[in-house]
């Protein structure tokens, strides 16, 4: 694909190519330059306490070799079932060093969804909070080791002596271990391991929150490192050695993991980091270590809006403030920032993309917009589950293709292959969301094409109702769902969160009435039911499959 049929080239930030060169190295040899560059500076403060970039190299360093010394061997898939915290970060880069592949697994997974991540990726080894260690054992899977730690083992002094985040670890035995021993006991020495970036697993997360049983992503080291590589280039904003980042993303998903961690780490970025997302000290920590870049979800930024303190913090002064993960809803941006003054760029990406594809050019960024497609990334848009592009303007499914693109889905050929397609000699990534490209090659998002609503021919997105539905003052957040009808296809049934001062004086008559004001007919719900609160995913998005499943579950017992 030429310059002239990528039109977003032209909207690029000054002096950002249309491609840039991918370097051949790895992941821990990118922590290693910015350790080598940076060893004295701060890396991460963690509830007070200063890690320095010496350390962390040193550690994960450490903790490779302990590994190794548990028998852990190149290609092996470790888990890592942590809270955000500097154990994350030295025990998935010393499981990278070692040869490894890191698979990580959300804190918030039940036994269950634990033991398919586990039985599904083969993963003999898994490092665990202490907290989760539970869990862990009611998976009943059979490990070869597993390495536990507590908060406390990266906390400062003050705070361990008065107890804070000390909890009491599992008993040892032959195949449990404590995190800071095998840290403390092993050589320091780099390992000697050979890793090929180009075929080499880096990661193994999975994909959630859409499916019954998420699927295994792999992404190489050249994955990863394309990924960074690209989006860096893009953020000419980002500074080595200059940025504060607060790290309250989890870094178990891949937004975090890549944006935050990654870039923040091969950076030489200061991170302020959060083991969970308390919203009033993440306000603190922004303005007491002024931070420079703001990354968050949609979900936070409400949560934000709201919040007494908010005006409190200097976003004027920060380079950036980007919301990624899920749509942000255009109440929420235009209501943030009347409030703060700053806007909100959005940006794109898929674990199948190894977090990013597209962004929205700092200087020329679109509302509504999820941006442009960053370099080295072609992007398209085809009909749904053909392979014919269709015009500008026009909706259809996004189709990507770049370096950072995943290998396939472990152990599925099935879906990679309806995933991962050919077409005029280049390979894409069947995204699964609907889209539409406007004439200056910006994107904008409609809906998951599985959660297209056809009624009676007529094609209804479930977004755009949502998106009308939290416009109403009184409406807190909404989600909506298809439910088959034999005699039209299927029809719009919405789920509603009021705000608390509007619950009971708002009634379902009255929203319907907002909604068919501003909406066509076919596309007013049938049904619209008040909720306290909807079923999330556990990255905060409205989790329209089990509304979906709850909806089929009314349908068929009526």
């Amino acid at each position: 694909m030429s310059d002239s049929a990528r039109p977003w080239v032209e909207f690029y930030p000054e002096g950002v190519p249309a491609d840039v060169e991918i370097p051949s190295v790895t992941l821990p040899q990118l922590l290693d330059q910015a350790v080598e560059e940076f060893g004295r500076r701060t890396a991460l403060h963690f509830y007070g306490r200063d890690v320095s970039y010496a350390e962390i190299g040193e550690h994960a360093n450490r903790f490779a070799n302990g590994l190794i010394g548990l028998g852990v061997a190149k290609g092996d898939r470790v888990a890592l079932h942590l809270l955000n915290s500097p154990q994350f970060i030295i025990a998935y880069f010393g499981v990278l060093k070692a040869g490894a592949t890191v698979t990580p697994v959300s804190p918030l997974y039940t036994a269950p969804e634990l033991r398919h991540q586990l039985q599904d990726s083969g993963a003999q080894y898994i490092i665990c909070q202490d907290m989760l260690h539970d869990k862990v054992a009611r998976a009943d899977v059979q490990l070869k080791a597993t390495v536990v730690t507590a908060p406390a083992d990266y906390l400062p002094l003050g705070a361990r002596l008065l107890g804070k985040g000390k909890t009491k670890l599992p008993k040892g035995g032959p195949d449990l271990h404590r995190f800071a021993e095998l840290v403390k006991s092993s050589p320091a020495k780099p390992p000697d391991v050979e890793i090929d970036p180009a075929n080499d697993l880096a990661v193994l997360p999975y994909t959630g929150g859409t499916t019954a049983q998420p699927k295994g992503v792999m992404l190489t080291h050249r994955n990863m490192v394309a990924c960074l590589t690209q989006f860096l280039a893009f953020a000419t904003y980002w500074e080595r050695g200059k940025e504060v980042v607060v790290a309250h993303l989890p870094f178990y998903h891949i937004y975090g993991q890549v944006v935050l961690m990654l870039g923040g780490l091969t950076t030489g970025a200061k991170m302020v980091l959060f083991s969970t997302p308390d919203v009033e000290q993440i306000l603190f920590a922004a303005e007491r270590h002024g931070a420079t870049v703001f990354f968050g979800v949609p979900t936070l930024y409400e949560l934000l809006r709201q919040h007494p303190k908010t005006s409190l913090v200097g976003w004027k002064k920060m380079k950036v403030l980007t919301s990624g993960a899920d749509t942000l809803h255009e109440t929420t941006a235009r209501e943030w920032e009347e409030r703060t003054g700053r806007g909100i760029t959005e940006g794109y990406g898929m674990t199948e993309t190894s977090g990013v594809s597209h962004v929205n050019p700092l200087q020329r960024a679109k509302r509504g917009s999820f941006g442009v497609p960053i370099p080295n990334v072609l992007a398209a848009v085809a009909e749904p589950g053909a392979h014919d592009f269709v015009s500008p303007g026009d909706v259809g499914e996004l189709l990507v293709s770049g370096p950072n693109i995943m290998r396939g889905y472990w152990h599925n050929e099935d879906e990679t292959r309806r995933t991962l397609v050919e077409i005029e000699g280049k390979t894409w990534l069947r995204t699964g969301d609907l889209v539409r490209m406007d004439e200056e090659g910006y994107f904008f998002y409609y809906d998951r094409a599985k959660d297209l609503i056809k009624y009676k021919g007529y094609s209804v997105f479930a977004r755009e109702i949502e998106e009308v539905l939290c416009g109403h003052p009184s409406v807190k957040t909404a989600g909506v769902v298809a439910v088959p009808e034999p005699t039209v296809g299927h029809y719009p049934r919405a789920y509603v969160v009021l705000q608390s001062e509007a619950r009971g004086r708002v009634s379902e008559a009255e929203l319907l009435d907002y909604l068919r004001e501003r909406l066509a007919p076919y596309k007013v719900p049938r049904e619209l039911e008040f909720r306290g609160e909807l079923p999330k995913t556990d990255v905060g998005k409205v989790s329209r499959r089990e509304l979906r499943e709850e909806a089929e579950h009314f349908t068929k017992n009526q």
